[in-house]
């Protein structure tokens, strides 16, 4: 195959200055939740969404009168208007508002990505057409999983599996990295029953624990909220497609 393109994955935030360039559009991927709850916030008529690295800087835009959103370790701190469950950012209440919104991994992925050529959201709500807006803008594509405080975790490289075949499936210009080639194996093992395949993940049994379960099953749901948001300066704003 003559491929001029290529699709990689880092597996933590931690490992992304060995992968970064100046050339791929990066996905930022956290797929339970701060990803999936982005692309809701957009389906939802949001305008834009601020993401920050701190609970501090949230705050200050909170005091502002922005709507914000903050959440560490699963859990949505005090004094915020949401966490980072989707079922924060449904309905009415986000339509028009730019919001900020802070979160334990996510957000830290997104600060470390953020010098980028592109950075865009990833999540199985958008995942078809993140795929096809990643096909047409010719460049390569690093899949950045947020995992676990900057350690690896299931449900976002299975996630980036899921992208790598996507993509391969439509379009013969891509090259894969090593990474991208063991997500893509990962897929083929839980593709056919993605929450059975991750019964026994850390983070699934964290959410169990807090009785997220709801949450756990709608992050899992193909296409349900068919934005791309894309981060341009300090907002991120949804694509036209």
């Amino acid at each position: 195959m003559n491929s001029t393109l290529k699709i990689d994955a880092c597996f933590s935030p931690y490992l992304y200055p060995v992968y970064a360039d100046t050339e791929s559009i990066v996905v930022v991927i956290d797929v339970f939740r701060a990803t999936s709850a982005i692309c809701v916030a957009f389906a939802n008529g949001a305008e834009k969404i601020i993401p920050v690295a701190s609970v501090e800087e949230a705050m200050q835009y909170k005091q502002q009168g922005m709507l914000a959103g903050a959440e560490r370790n699963a859990i949505k701190l005090e004094g915020f208007d949401f966490g980072n469950s989707p079922y924060d950012y449904m309905g009415e209440h986000v339509k028009g508002k730019t919001i900020a919104l802070t979160t334990t991994n996510g957000t830290q992925a997104i600060e470390a990505a953020r010098q980028a050529y592109k950075v865009v959201i990833g999540s199985f709500l958008n995942i078809d057409v993140l795929c096809d807006w990643l096909i047409k803008q010719n460049r390569n594509v690093l899949l950045l999983c947020s995992g676990w405080k900057n350690k690896f975790n299931l449900e976002d490289s299975l996630f980036a599996g899921a992208v790598t075949q996507q993509m391969l499936d439509k379009s013969k210009n891509y090259s894969l990295g090593d990474g991208c080639l063991a997500l893509k194996y990962l897929y083929e093992i839980g593709k056919d029953k993605p929450t059975k395949f991750l019964n026994y993940s850390m983070h699934k049994q964290r959410f169990a624990n807090l009785h997220l379960k709801k949450d756990i099953r709608y992050c899992l749901m193909p296409n349900s909220a068919p934005v791309v948001p894309v981060l341009e300066g300090k907002f991120l704003m949804k694509a036209r497609l």
